[in-house]
This record gives structure tokens, sequence and C-alpha cells, in this order.
């Protein structure tokens, strides 16, 4: 009973560090989505005590070779800059990924799993784990101070 409540009470605690990131909010559904994110990152390790938005930051700043022997990074598209507009490998436009900038990022959870399931893929040529995503809207919910 007792490793229960242990249990119980660690997940209530990263459920509040998901709820709010440097005094910006995520909406009720991001939040959810974060809480989820959370209690999967905890079952895959159960030391994980929480997303890092120096992780996020890593993840976000990171460079892989991508087996079409190209570097990609978020950065490849996203620019260097979160705050900037970027641009897609065709030259569409992107709006900024800075919830600072562009206030409806990070809003709806639909789109938030939409543009992980392709961007890890086109990245990482993986799906990114729960701590991976949490950690990466940690980070882009810091920017937003």
């Amino acid at each position: 009973m007792k490793n229960i409540v242990l249990v119980l009470a660690a997940m209530v605690a990263v459920t509040w560090m998901a709820s709010a990131v440097n005094g910006a909010e995520f909406s009720s559904e991001v939040r959810s989505l974060m809480d989820g994110y959370a209690t999967e990152a905890k079952a895959d390790d159960p030391s994980f005590n929480g997303f890092s938005a120096e992780r996020g930051r890593e993840l976000f700043y990171s460079k892989r070779m991508h087996s079409k022997g190209k570097e990609r990074g978020c950065t490849s598209c996203h620019t260097e800059d979160p705050t900037q507009v970027g641009r897609t490998q065709v030259g569409k436009r992107i709006e900024p990924i800075s919830p600072a900038v562009t206030p409806e990022r990070f809003t709806e959870a639909r789109k938030v799993r939409k543009w992980f399931g392709r961007n890890c893929k086109w990245v990482l040529e993986r799906q990114c784990t729960p701590r991976e995503k949490g950690d990466f809207l940690t980070f882009m919910m810091s920017l937003a101070d």
C-alpha cells in the first residue's frame, strides 16, 4: 500500500510540473497530453522525476546524420532562433515555433500529436519518446515568458 501511495504522489508531482513552466500555462488539452506523457515516461523509467527544459533545448538544437546522408535537426526548418519564421525543405513558410511569438502553438493536443509524429520521424527516423515530447514542450513553453 505504501508503494502505491508513493507512486501516486510522484504522479501528482509530475502532473503539477507539467501544467506550468516559468509561469506559462499549457492549455487544459495539452496539459492532459503532458500528463499522459509523464505517466508513460514514469512507466518507461521509474526514476523519471519530471520534464526538463534543458533536455528539450538539447533536443531542439541537436543534429544527426539522417540515413539519406544529410544532417537533420529541428533547426533545419525552424531555424536556430525559435522566434523567427522557418521554412520547410521545399520553402514553405513555417510560423515561429516559439509560443512567445505564435501563441496558438502547442494549444491543441491533436496538432501536437500530428507534428510530433511527422517531425520526429523526419528528424530522428523514429517516434519521439514520451520524455522527449514532454521535455520539448517544456522547453518551448519556457520561451513564452
